[in-house]
């Protein structure tokens, strides 16, 4: 009788470890599926690469002409650079624009965010756009929007932008400025927007 109970517990045993053995070939299983999600985790991330190109080809969408300045910002009073200043552009928002000389065609006094968004017609996401000017955000106020801030973009710099949901990346309360330049033989006027720091007297 022993010798019988000892049997079956053996048998037992012998089926519990193939049992463990099965799931731990199951986990192996799943820890080799893990991979391939990285990979496609990872090929999100190129997407974000290539909507980063998809972004430069994005920004070209920027009018030749970006028009007036939205209603209700107030012009800078003592601007470290005029209206009519030649700068050079130090920003790197378009292809070209790093390094052009450029004329200021206006100078503000506002809350300038950078915003991450998607096009409010679909289309790849759009991460860290800068800028976005208080005056051109949906019911914004006059208080600094914090960081993390869901907001609806008044803005139509770019197709898609207008009527877009966005999330505030990051503010400044720098002088902000429309500039004039010219970049692959395409003259823009009244571009919207480059912050002081982004600016840089003409060499």
């Amino acid at each position: 009788m022993q010798r019988r109970l000892r049997a079956g517990l053996a048998a037992g045993a012998l089926g519990v470890t193939l049992v463990l053995a099965g799931c731990g070939s199951g986990a192996d299983e799943d820890q080799q599926a893990d991979p391939s999600a990285t990979e496609e985790h990872q090929g999100h991330g190129g997407d974000n690469a290539e909507s980063g190109d998809e972004e430069m080809d994005h920004s070209m969408e920027h009018p030749m002409d970006g028009g007036p300045a939205p209603e209700g910002i107030a012009e800078a009073s003592d601007p470290a650079y005029p209206v009519g200043t030649e700068v050079q552009l130090t920003a790197d928002h378009m292809e070209g624009m790093d390094g052009a000389t450029a004329t200021i065609s206006g100078a503000f006094d506002t809350y300038t965010y950078s915003v991450n968004y998607t096009p409010a017609g679909g289309g790849a996401p759009v991460t860290d756009h800068k800028w976005v000017v208080q005056e051109e955000i949906e019911d914004a106020g006059d208080e600094r929007l914090a960081d993390g801030t869901e907001v609806t973009l008044l803005a139509e710099h770019m197709e898609g932008m207008e009527g877009a949901t966005a999330t505030i990346a990051s503010s400044t309360d720098e002088t902000v400025y429309m500039v004039d330049y010219e970049t692959d033989g395409m003259k823009m006027t009244n571009h919207k927007w480059v912050v002081e720091s982004e600016i840089q007297p003409a060499s």
